[in-house]
């Protein structure tokens, strides 16, 4: 009777505390991949989503900004990873991506019973309950909140690297491949914080070879890998 009791209070706590966790920077080509999980209570998704929370691409980054501090103050717990560039060319993206997210789990305090993922993924490291939602950024406070967090963690570090890694103009594009940061790429090659898996090109790393021939072979395959940031 005890053990049934302990169940339905599972349940219960299940129901008014949402999990959700959410990834950026999969799409870069520059830096790590980081990714949040945000715990929220029923009283505190009402209010963040009054405050305007949603899929942190609708929102501009002052709005994200503003919207940071007043998701960790309100959320019952939260936690964040990353996964570096080198992680991510030894695992590829997805496996790196996993570990994002495992790592930002165990940042939290006590395991949650039930995750709520945003895409269609699963999270195969995790053994517990999760459930996949398509544009879950747009349905769940949690997810949407997860999304912000990480995202502005992750830009806050791209503005510190920049310091580091000037000329790529990390500021600007937040390691993402722009137009504008594959063609500083030609002309600068690659610092050790480009992701030489997404770039593709084995010519980007033989400085021996003509300007000409890299530009040829870079544009041929690096078309597909223009990202908006």
């Amino acid at each position: 009777m005890q053990e049934k009791k302990g169940e339905d209070l599972q349940q219960v706590l299940s129901k008014s505390f949402e999990v959700g966790i959410d990834e950026v920077g999969r799409g870069a080509v520059f830096g790590p991949v980081f990714s949040a999980v945000v715990v929220l209570n029923e009283k505190n998704r009402r209010t963040l989503k009054q405050f305007g929370v949603t899929d942190s691409k609708k929102l501009t980054a002052k709005k994200r900004k503003f919207l940071f501090p007043k998701i960790l103050l309100l959320s019952s717990d939260y936690g964040i990873g990353q996964s570096s560039a080198r992680e991510i060319d030894k695992l590829g993206i997805r496996v790196a991506t996993e570990l994002s997210m495992i790592r930002a789990l165990k940042k939290l305090n006590k395991k949650p019973s039930e995750l709520i993922i945003d895409g269609p993924l699963l999270l195969r490291p995790w053994k517990g309950i999760q459930k996949n939602i398509i544009s879950g950024d747009l349905k769940f406070t949690a997810i949407a909140s997860a999304s912000i967090v990480a995202k502005v963690s992750r830009d806050n570090l791209m503005d510190r690297l920049d310091k580091k890694y000037s000329g790529y103009l990390i500021f600007k594009n937040k390691g993402y491949g722009t137009r504008e940061h594959l063609s500083i790429i030609k002309d600068k090659g690659i610092s050790n914080l480009h992701r030489k898996s997404f770039l593709k090109n084995q010519i980007l790393f033989n400085s021996h070879q003509s300007k000409k021939s890299f530009t040829n072979c870079f544009w041929k395959i690096g078309r597909a890998h223009v990202w908006t940031p």
